[in-house]
Order: C-alpha cells, then sequence, then structure tokens
C-alpha cells in the first residue's frame, strides 16, 4: 500500500521575504519617518535580485507604508498632522467595532492572555524598549480582534498600524511611558464585565489618546 506524504510548508519566495522583513520593521517602529531606501540597499540586505525588490516595494507603496517620489525616490512617509488625525479616526472606527464583536467571544483564557501580553508591555516600557513595547501593543489589540472573526475589518486595521508604525515610535519617544497603557486595564475589566459601552470608550480612547499628542 502507498502512503502518501503531505509536502512541506512551501518556503517564502523571495519577494515575500522582503514584504513581510519590511512590514515587520516599518509596523513595530524599527525604521523613522522619513528614511530613504533604494533597492539595490534592499537586494544587497535581503540577498535578492532587484526584481523581488521591486515588488515588495511596490506592495508597501500601494498599502502606504512607503512613499515613492516623482523620480522615484522610496521613503518611510512623514505624516501630516491631517493625516494623523485621519488615521487616529479609522482606528476609533475599526477597532472599536472589532472590539465590540469580539464582546461575545470573549472567553477566560482570552482575558488571561490580555493580562499576560500587558504584563509583556510593562517589562518592555521598563526596558525602554521601545520596538518591544509597540511589538506587544500590537498584540494586545490583535489578540482581542482576532476573537471578532472579521479578517477583512482586521486586515483593514493592520494597514492602519502599517502606515502609522515610524510615526508610533516617534510617539513613544514624546510620552516617555514608565507604566502599561492604563487603558488597556480599563479594557481588560470592561471583558470580564461584559460591558460594551466600557469597552467601545476605553478601545477609543487607547487608540487616539497618544496620537493627539503629535497633532497638538
Amino acid at each position: 500500500m502507498s502512503v502518501s506524504v503531505r509536502p512541506s510548508e512551501p518556503t517564502l519566495s523571495a519577494h515575500d521575504r522582503v514584504y513581510r522583513g519590511l512590514r515587520n520593521r516599518i509596523m513595530f517602529g524599527q525604521i523613522a519617518p522619513g528614511q530613504p531606501f533604494t533597492l539595490r540597499g534592499i537586494g544587497r540586505e535581503f540577498d535578492v535580485s532587484m526584481t523581488p525588490a521591486r515588488e515588495a516595494i511596490q506592495r508597501l507603496v500601494a498599502e502606504g507604508a512607503l512613499s515613492m517620489s516623482a523620480s522615484g525616490r522610496i521613503s518611510t512617509p512623514e505624516l501630516s498632522n491631517d493625516r494623523i488625525e485621519e488615521l487616529a479616526a479609522l482606528r476609533a472606527l475599526i477597532e472599536v467595532e472589532l472590539a465590540s464583536r469580539a464582546l461575545p467571544r470573549a472567553h477566560l483564557a482570552l482575558i488571561d492572555r490580555l493580562q499576560t501580553i500587558n504584563g509583556l508591555i510593562g517589562d518592555a516600557v521598563s526596558n525602554r524598549d521601545a520596538v518591544g513595547y509597540l511589538r506587544t501593543n500590537l498584540d494586545f489589540h490583535r489578540a482581542l480582534y482576532l476573537r471578532a472573526q472579521a479578517p477583512a475589518m482586521l486586515a483593514m486595521a493592520e494597514t492602519v498600524w502599517l502606515q502609522l508604525g515610524p510615526t508610533m515610535r516617534a510617539l513613544y519617544g514624546r510620552l516617555r511611558r514608565t507604566d502599561a497603557p492604563q487603558y488597556h486595564r480599563l479594557i481588560i475589566a470592561a471583558l470580564k464585565a461584559g460591558d460594551e459601552p466600557g469597552l467601545r470608550l476605553a478601545v477609543r480612547s487607547d487608540v487616539t489618546q497618544g496620537l493627539r499628542l503629535l497633532t497638538g
């Protein structure tokens, strides 16, 4: 009797490897606003030819994570106050709805996970680890929003996070945090209580209050 062997998961294409590598760096604030890129430099760094480097850059430009001038200069965008306010408003609309949809499916295991992640955020703050802070902060939100079972809406939220990544890094330096975000505790309390109005308010406050400092 022949035995069928399940193929292993295919390795990432060169294009996907460059795209995911740059995407994570941008989203987690490892790249500053206005930082320039060259296709040749990206190709050298990821050990790929110009074609996959160009494809990855074009995809990130389409998502708003990178900007390309008429002359072909590639860089992370430097967001205007109006653009920051627009993206903050999008976060408030999309993420409040995701949290509301997640509430009926929130269980004790999720609440425990959110508390654990919040502890890791506190560790990142204590260690002055800006990238770790941004990564774990987004992990907190993603863990909650996955319970909404609304993948299209979550993808939209992640696109906004991607556009804000470098700016959020700049914001972290201005906030000089000494503990985890206060609104995370309110989010967890609202989930425990099944309090939808409280949850919506806590999420809206959490995703907008910091960004307001950049436009004030």
